[in-house]
């Protein structure tokens, strides 16, 4: 009996072997690699991602898929499949159990040993449940111990606005970049999948910035409220919407950003994150 993908859960099933075989490619895993899939649906991806790498952990959270899932790689060790919304897992917890078995050796070390984050290394790969993307790449980038790098499929405006440069930038975009380097790799049309949604899908790569690694809580507060603020009214101007989001007044404002080269009509989207980042110094040293 064929399975009816749910809408609720955004499914639309990847059918086209060449974009799967080209995601894959794109991973340049290796035998070493740990992956981190979610959405695995049918397990279409999952196989060929169990065939490159050390481990793949998918995520699930239709529970009709769960046991044609549990069966397809009852025989891969290297496969484990979890029932559960990746939103709600502990990400910390589960990173921690893959990366370092718990064993007699490290049951009362493990968390020392997460500390040092060079120490954990894996990758996302998936093809994102479209209505959920923007929180699973946040938790992924905000988390303690973020991947090596994210190989994922969205939709293809949502690739757009996150690889977007300076005179186009969103407060995704802004988000995005603010840890890590995004590009855009190639175009999924419609016709790949099962069924066919309404719009055009996109594969990027997310790249971790390990000098990311070096920033504090304080200073990344302190970039986005900055950020918030700059974005808070798309039609207005850069020191209207900084001037009433930080109750600061508008001379002030324009000075500062004189200071950075850009004038009174400047407006969010021309910033880049190194902009961004230069203003939230002016405010906030």
């Amino acid at each position: 009996m064929k399975l009816i993908p749910k809408k609720s859960l955004g499914q639309n099933f990847l059918k086209d072997d060449a974009v799967l075989q080209r995601i894959v490619k794109n991973a340049e895993l290796s035998a070493d690699d740990i992956v981190i899939e979610i959405g695995p649906g049918q397990g279409a991806l999952t196989e060929l991602l169990a065939q490159k790498c050390k481990k793949v952990i998918a995520i699930e959270l239709d529970d009709r898929l769960i046991e044609s899932l549990h069966n397809k790689f009852i025989d891969n060790e290297n496969t484990e499949i979890i029932h559960g919304d990746i939103l709600e897992i502990n990400l910390v917890d589960l990173i921690s159990n893959f990366q370092f078995p718990i064993s007699n050796q490290f049951s009362k070390s493990n968390d020392k040993i997460l500390e040092n984050k060079s120490n954990v290394e894996y990758k996302v790969v998936a093809n994102l449940p479209y209505y959920i993307t923007s929180p699973i790449i946040r938790l992924f980038l905000e988390t303690q111990f973020p991947p090596k790098e994210m190989i994922i499929m969205v939709q293809k405006e949502v690739a757009e606005r996150i690889t977007a440069k300076a005179g186009n930038m969103s407060i995704l975009a802004v988000s995005v970049q603010y840890y890590a380097k995004p590009e855009y790799l190639f175009t999924v049309s419609r016709e790949a999948f099962d069924p066919i949604p309404k719009v055009d899908s996109a594969v990027i790569r997310i790249a971790r910035d390990k000098r990311q690694e070096t920033r504090n809580k304080q200073e990344a507060k302190d970039f986005f409220r900055i950020v918030r603020a700059g974005f808070s009214a798309k039609r207005k101007t850069l020191i209207n919407n900084l001037s009433n989001g930080l109750q600061i007044d508008k001379k002030e404002i324009e000075e500062k950003l004189n200071t950075l080269g850009f004038t009174k009509n400047t407006r969010a989207q021309e910033l880049s994150v190194e902009n961004w980042k230069s203003l939230a110094r002016l405010f906030y040293l």
